[in-house]
């Protein structure tokens, strides 16, 4: 299955999910109002998620003086795939990192954490660049967005249905969709389903990042260095990140322990490394 396929195949069911909750907090007008409601977040995300994700972090725009290796190796790859020059942003932190936003190749930006300049060398920097400048060519950006938007909204429409449950809606004219038991059932799995469909969409595209950027790079090995180093560094000092923007970053920024690894959006860094290392004895680069 590509992964173009799954991750439609997976916005999909969370779309579907949006209307069923939507159909049960109020039949076509509840159906009606999320929808509304997603489109006003999708709008939202789409043209400002940069602007904000990047004031949240403090991060500061670099140039070609201020940072001359980190400038010439993201201007090397984005030559190599064909695309402006994003804008480049540090972020004032010790933990390694980096994340691509912007809703397009014309409008992305790519910030990195001092941290990371500190611990890799140019070659796994290109490899962590090769994976972000991939996030923008594959619009995962604007995929992504599109996810946390459609999870936030069913999680809002999932609470919503909580309290019209705990406040008597189920009775009467709603008996015929579950009544109140079915209401809270919906309104507690509902918003469990759209993370863990989330979750999924964040790994596919995550994996898919690191396959075309090692293509990019020539090298997959450049960011299967670079990832050990990574989860390494991330493991003993986590970034002081957002879970909701968590997704965005190359490793996982948050303390990812016990069951908390398994619903982390990313995928686990050995089974990563281990396609790098695959594609790499394959010559697929």
């Amino acid at each position: 299955m590509s992964s173009l396929f799954k991750t439609t195949l997976l916005l999909g069911a969370m779309t579907g999910l949006l209307m069923v909750i939507g159909g049960l907090l109020g039949g076509r007008g509840g159906l009606e109002i999320a929808f509304v409601l997603a489109a006003v977040m999708n709008f939202v995300s789409y043209w400002f998620s940069d602007k904000i994700v990047l004031r949240a972090y403090g991060a500061q725009e670099l140039d070609a003086q201020s940072a001359p290796e980190l400038y010439s190796v993201v201007n090397e790859l984005a030559h190599s795939a064909s695309i402006p020059m994003p804008r480049l942003y540090m972020i004032d932190s010790d933990t390694p990192n980096a994340f691509a936003t912007g809703r397009n190749p014309h409008h992305a930006a790519v910030a990195v954490t001092r941290g990371i300049m500190r611990i890799c060398d140019r070659e796994e920097l290109k490899g962590v660049i090769g994976h972000e400048l991939s996030h923008v060519l594959n619009r995962d950006i604007l995929t992504s967005s599109i996810a946390a938007t459609l999870a936030g909204a069913i999680m809002m429409v999932g609470t919503m249905i909580r309290w019209g449950a705990f406040f008597g809606m189920g009775s009467r004219e709603d008996d015929e969709r579950g009544g109140i038991g079915g209401l809270l059932i919906a309104g507690i799995l509902a918003p469990i389903a759209a993370s863990l469909i989330q979750m999924a969409i964040s790994r596919t595209r995550e994996y898919q990042a690191d396959a075309s950027g090692a293509k990019l790079t020539h090298n997959p090995l450049y960011l299967a260095s670079a990832l050990r180093k990574l989860e390494a560094a991330n493991e003993r000092m986590p970034l002081d990140a957002s879970p909701a923007t968590a997704h965005l970053f190359i490793v996982n920024p948050l303390s990812a322990a016990g069951i908390a690894r398994l619903f982390s959006t990313h995928p686990p860094i050995d089974e990563r490394i281990h396609r790098l290392e695959q594609m790499a004895s394959h010559g697929e680069a």
